[in-house]
């Protein structure tokens, strides 16, 4: 029986939080150790050049990441862990689908309709004021990541559904074109079930709101952000509702079962905030604290982790150089003799 080729990229942009892990690193990770998975996951470090020109953030979040990933148990016996910078026939397809997308796809993009949109209103006189080619064409990028490894599955958030349904059709296109089904058309696959966090404030858990708890944080650190998590006003011994407080949201998603009806029955019994974010930071730092040394080792141990990527990216481009050369030799780009 084949495998199934699960596809997932990793922006390079930022520190991983505990809403990174629950809704996408954990999930992944389980999915490495099935021996049905072919799955292939990448630090999407090109993709973080079109929002952050600041070299050392890209730098240093590709290593807090590389290592988050291997210190959770990632399998990389199983699965194919790699840098997309260092599969130079990313970039090559890449231009082989320009080639054959048309712009109208490109100019009904979310995010490029999204700028837009801004520089309109704010009275700006160029409508394109701001906006790189890297945010007009990334989603080609994308569809050279997953149609590079006949990805049949690519998990992703809702708003990202549309660039798996550019893929599909870039991908149509240059099959019609060159007359051979070369590329698989991949599906999106979006799990409603994967817990989105909030954070300190309320809000989703984001960077981009400056409200995270970065997953390995160390212990007093950690409980100094669980302590800020914002609650109301409810007295001990005042009955309160866990479906709409983040404590008890974020404690559920590393809670077994049973710990989360027993942690259920306390606010019913009116369980007091400082009790709550105790019992927090204690499950928390008890889940991670194994994680959180594999991790600080392996982080001062850069030649290891560099090691793991160069050996992920032999074992990627054992894929990419002989399909990149099957795809050269179509569009009329093979060698004379």
């Amino acid at each position: 029986m084949s495998k199934t080729t699960v596809l997932t990229g990793i922006t390079t942009t930022g520190t991983p939080h505990l809403g990174n892990y629950v809704g996408a690193i954990r999930p992944a990770i389980e999915a490495s150790r099935d021996p049905n998975v072919d799955a292939c996951y990448f630090l999407a470090d090109f993709h973080a050049l079109i929002k952050c020109q600041d070299p050392e953030r890209v730098q240093q979040s590709r290593r807090e990441i590389a290592a988050t990933w291997l210190a959770l148990g990632l399998d990389t016996d199983n699965a194919t862990f790699y840098r997309q910078s260092d599969i130079p026939e990313i970039p090559e397809l890449t231009w082989l689908l320009t080639c054959v997308c048309a712009k109208g796809l490109m100019n009904r993009a979310h995010a490029y309709k999204a700028a837009v949109a801004e520089n309109e209103t704010d009275d700006k006189k160029d409508p394109d004021a701001g906006i790189t080619m890297g945010l007009y064409s990334y989603p080609v990028l994308m569809a050279a990541d997953i149609l590079m490894f006949n990805a049949n599955k690519v998990p992703v958030g809702r708003d990202q559904i549309q660039h798996i349904e550019m893929a599909r059709d870039i991908a149509a296109r240059f099959n019609h074109l060159f007359k051979s089904e070369f590329f698989n058309l991949p599906e999106a696959v979006v799990d409603d079930k994967v817990a989105i966090l909030s954070g300190l404030d309320g809000r989703k858990m984001s960077k981009s709101y400056n409200n995270t708890i970065p997953l390995f944080t160390p212990e007093k650190k950690l409980l100094k952000l669980v302590r800020k998590i914002k609650t109301n006003s409810l007295e001990p011994g005042e009955p309160k509702d866990p479906e709409t407080c983040t404590l008890f949201q974020i404690y559920s998603a590393f809670a077994s079962g049973d710990d989360v009806s027993q942690m259920r029955q306390r606010y019913a019994e009116g369980i007091g905030w400082g009790e709550a974010k105790n019992m927090l930071f204690e499950h928390l730092n008890e889940q991670l604290k194994g994680p959180r040394e594999e991790y600080e080792r392996l982080i001062n141990d850069p030649a290891h982790v560099e090691q793991v990527m160069q050996a992920g990216a032999e074992k990627a481009r054992e894929r990419s150089v002989p399909f990149l050369k099957q795809l050269r030799d179509a569009v009329g780009l093979a060698p004379f003799v």
